[in-house]
């Protein structure tokens, strides 16, 4: 007995039902993808495996809407292969058996395989691990598109089998070139006023599927060209990519410590709004900054880390969105401050210095006396306490016995460093003067 589902097949029914304009203007050709020359042009990665014929297996990653599923579909076209499409987000073991079942059979027959695997970084590493022995055999040809980064997402394993290909982000001049199918597809202009169309590229943060659906509403306008007020009222803005969890969370902490380290405190505001936007927890950010004040600033102003210290505890105290803004004053703050990492790798060489020397102890001038005995054995005979001396400085040294003197911090001439390194070295030469015979 034939399903209700068969019936409206055979009737022609789908074709009649509502389709998206993504879908309806879904390219039918390789050539007709926007946005990624780079990996489909005659140079690209893919374009030279279509003109070889020998299509191998690849791993899309790229944000969504540039294309991943449209380059499957013609690729499978172009190269004669039949197309298998799964979603790991839905899709089991079962499902993966049973296509790998079919492909199997179509092989003895001369045919191939295609499997496209959409969110393939979804599927756990013991169902990754099952697909290399049909990736190897060549009983599919893989293509798995994936919004994250497949060397911390996908096994070795299979990314040793697989080219990893990389999707840009849609620019400006792709999507000019949907809007421009879209006007053909409609048979008029779009009602946008050049500013409205700005707006309307920046409301689709480079994804092309999610365009085309803001294209189609604002088609559905009836009246005078918009502006960006007009698209403001009536559209939706994409809430910009972000996951607390995973690469974009690493990728914008790290944009924020590097604009700091660079002294751009623009920059730095814009990263640090982006991730405040995006959900991440401020109290997150207020660590990071206390963090940036002792690794990239230290001494060259010291009043950056009680700056990042009153900036976190006052967020703490006030919470969202008061306390955003003391932490937002802390990023300008260190931002603009002088910068020095002297300190990071002063206590970086001491940290291995401990490591080499081992377990000596403290010269015998500087170890307490509390008893007869420690005293009898000459411990803290010698020592001098700096501040009987006129001017405040032994020059006595304070390394262990047998360990040669070491220079672990070395000032810069940036802030507050630079009067510390004149310090430093007139008691550098106090102390080679006073220990000198």
């Amino acid at each position: 007995m034939r399903s209700v589902t068969d019936l409206f097949s055979a009737s022609d029914l789908e074709g009649d039902a509502p389709r998206p304009l993504a879908d309806r203007l879904r390219p039918e050709r390789i050539d007709q993808i926007v946005g990624q020359d780079h990996v489909l042009g005659s140079d690209g990665p893919i374009g030279r495996m279509l003109a070889k014929g020998r299509l191998a297996s690849v791993i899309l990653w790229g944000p969504p809407g540039v294309g991943k599923t449209s380059i499957a579909r013609l690729l499978a076209r172009d190269a004669r292969l039949e197309f298998e499409q799964l979603s790991a987000v839905f899709s089991g073991v079962k499902d993966l058996r049973e296509v790998f079942e079919r492909a199997e059979q179509r092989r003895k027959i001369g045919k191939g395989t295609l499997l496209f695997v959409d969110e393939i970084h979804r599927f756990n590493r013991a169902q990754q691990d099952g697909f290399l022995p049909f990736v190897e055999r060549g009983v599919v040809t893989l293509i798995g598109a994936t919004t994250e980064n497949p060397s911390f997402e996908l096994n070795s394993a299979l990314l040793s089998r697989c080219r990893v290909v990389v999707l840009n982000r849609l620019e400006a001049a792709a999507l000019d070139e949907l809007l421009r199918r879209s006007e053909a597809h409609f048979g008029r202009s779009a009602p946008l006023t050049e500013e409205g169309k700005r707006v309307l590229y920046s409301l689709a943060d480079g994804d092309g599927r999610y365009f085309l659906n803001l294209v189609e509403e604002v088609f559905a306008w009836d009246g005078p060209p918009m502006g960006p007020d007009e698209l403001q009222r009536i559209l939706t803005k994409r809430s910009a990519a972000y996951d607390r969890d995973r690469e974009e969370h690493y990728n914008l902490i790290s944009a924020l410590h590097k604009s700091i380290r660079g002294s751009d405190p623009d920059a730095a505001l814009y990263w640090f709004a982006r991730m405040l936007k995006g959900g991440e927890d401020p109290l997150f950010l207020g660590r990071r900054l206390i963090r940036m004040a002792s690794e990239d600033i230290g001494l060259a102003d010291p009043q950056s880390l009680l700056v990042a210290q009153a900036a976190a505890a006052a967020y703490e105290r006030l919470g969202s969105p008061e306390g955003e803004l003391a932490l937002a004053q802390a990023v300008l703050h260190l931002a603009a401050a002088p910068k020095s990492n002297a300190a990071y790798f002063a206590f970086k060489s001491a940290i291995a210095a401990a490591e080499e020397s081992g377990s000596l102890p403290p010269p015998p001038h500087i170890l307490n006396a509390p008893t007869q005995l420690m005293r009898e054995m000459r411990r803290g005979a010698d020592y001098v306490y700096d501040h009987d001396l006129a001017d405040g400085f032994s020059g006595q040294d304070y390394f262990p016995e047998g360990m040669d003197r070491r220079g672990f911090y070395a000032p810069t001439d940036r802030g507050e460093e630079k009067r510390l390194q004149a310090h430093l070295m007139d008691l550098a030469d106090r102390r080679r003067r006073r220990n000198d015979p």
